[in-house]
């Protein structure tokens, strides 16, 4: 087992995996930001090093210095947590050649999972199910208009690189598919530095449901259940929530076992989550797949009992997963609700500031995934995700009352959050139904999407 881990994230995720590190005893390196030089993840930590300006660029993605950082502490291993560079491939190699441990998949991994088209040609080969769309990367707009024809519309434009719903857009009408592949492509290149876009065909009202999967170095490969993510604005999710409301024991099934199918396709190392559309028939299509510990991980943990950052942790350092598939057993329900300081009445623009006051929500079935605190200045520079809740029930229903319960007791003086609008999402009739689609905030709740 590691002796000394250095984190390269902040925020709750960076509390989150110190935590794990610490009932694991391991000791931990925080970095920061010179923006970030009181943050709760630097005061948590065994070690902090600053490793640059406020600019993400200059810090949480200096490569270098956080290298050098680590190197400098001693640290044998770099948990990346989500975002910044935990799926930066060309990272993940710099840590193999500095014989530091990257506690995550293999660079090839990343680096072709990140791809997207190359991960739906991989997954073809596979003979994983994917949504008909373009063979690999496409070229211009002309060829764009030659394979939508074959496709058929509606058609999803979409960046090869990147994530969080940049470089996508959806085309009904051939009319405006040129517009659309430049606008995308544009967004793409400035985005992530890559234009690279393919197409596939448009799945009209599908859910989101995600499958969390581990696996060890020894060939041995789990899926814990999966997630709904339907619950989502601008395709950045709002809401998730474990088990799946309408995901039956056969179908769960069958979509853990392609998930398993498709991590040991690739050889796949630690923990992962395969991503699939599933519509209105309820046949699934794989869609990408997610090199990384996720936002929602929480969740799974609830129902499952499985410590994920734990088990990345210890099947980095080369150990075997101690259970099998039959030891995964899902008990309950759990809703996960992420807290932004952002408002919503004003399109949901960010709202940085000092927090004056701060009553996190308690009791029983409650879990509060944060790195807020009385008196800390909420930067304008980062992610403006600032806590996550986490309930759990006996069921689907009192997972959303115990929900609506800990959102009415958080209170947070000195900046707006998303409260209000979550507990909308929270009362409506067809959520507490379990019957809604990617769509529901934008047809249910009237909010651009």
């Amino acid at each position: 087992m590691f002796k000394k881990i250095l984190i390269a994230n902040r925020g709750e995720i960076a509390v989150r995996i110190i935590r794990a590190c610490k009932e694991l005893g391991i000791k931990t390196v925080a970095i920061y930001s010179t923006l970030d030089k009181d943050a709760l993840h630097v005061q948590l930590a065994d070690e902090a090093v600053c490793i640059g300006p406020a600019k993400a660029k200059d810090s949480y993605l200096n490569e270098k210095n956080i290298l050098s950082a680590t190197v400098l502490t001693g640290a044998e291993a770099i948990h990346p947590g989500f975002g910044f560079l935990s799926e930066n491939s060309k990272f993940a190699k710099m840590c193999e050649q500095c014989n530091i441990t990257f506690i995550g998949p293999s660079y090839e991994n990343i680096e072709n999972m990140g791809n997207k088209s190359k991960a739906r040609e991989i997954m073809k080969k596979a003979n994983i199910p994917i949504v008909p769309g373009s063979e690999g990367i496409i070229k211009d707009s002309q060829e764009a208009l030659k394979i939508s024809r074959e496709i058929g519309y509606p058609i999803m434009v979409k960046a090869s690189a990147g994530g969080g719903g940049r470089g996508i857009r959806i085309v009904y009408d051939e009319k405006d598919l040129v517009s659309a592949f430049e606008t995308a492509k544009t967004e793409a290149e400035i985005s992530f530095g890559d234009g690279s876009i393919y197409m596939e065909r448009f799945i009209e009202s599908p859910r989101h449901i995600e499958v969390q999967i581990l696996a060890d170095n020894y060939g041995n490969t789990v899926y814990l259940g999966e997630r709904d993510c339907s619950i989502q604005r601008r395709n950045q999710k709002v809401i998730e929530e474990a088990p799946g409301p309408i995901i039956t024991e056969d179908l769960r099934e069958k979509m853990g076992e392609v998930a398993v199918r498709a991590a040991k396709f690739i050889n796949y190392k630690n923990a992962g989550t395969i991503e699939f559309l599933l519509d209105k028939d309820n046949k699934f299509y794989f869609m990408e797949m997610n090199t990384r510990i996720q936002v929602e991980h929480a969740i799974t943990e609830m129902i499952t009992g499985v410590d994920l950052i734990k088990e990345q942790i210890k099947i980095a350092s080369g150990e075997k997963l101690d259970f099998s598939q039959e030891d995964i057993i899902l008990k309950g329900h759990s809703i996960e609700c992420r807290i932004n300081a952002e408002i919503p009445s004003k399109n949901f623009i960010p709202c940085p500031g000092e927090i004056k006051y701060l009553n996190l929500p308690g009791g029983l079935g409650i879990r509060v995934d944060t790195a807020i605190y009385a008196g800390y200045e909420i930067p304008p520079t980062y992610d403006s995700m600032i806590a996550k809740i986490i309930s759990y029930g006996k069921d689907r229903d009192e997972a959303i009352k115990k929900m609506e319960r800990a959102l009415d007791e958080l209170l947070i003086d000195g900046v707006e959050t998303n409260v209000d609008f979550l507990l909308e999402i929270l009362n409506n009739k067809k959520f507490k139904e379990g019957n809604f689609n990617t769509k529901f905030i934008s047809e249910q709740l009237g909010y651009r999407s």
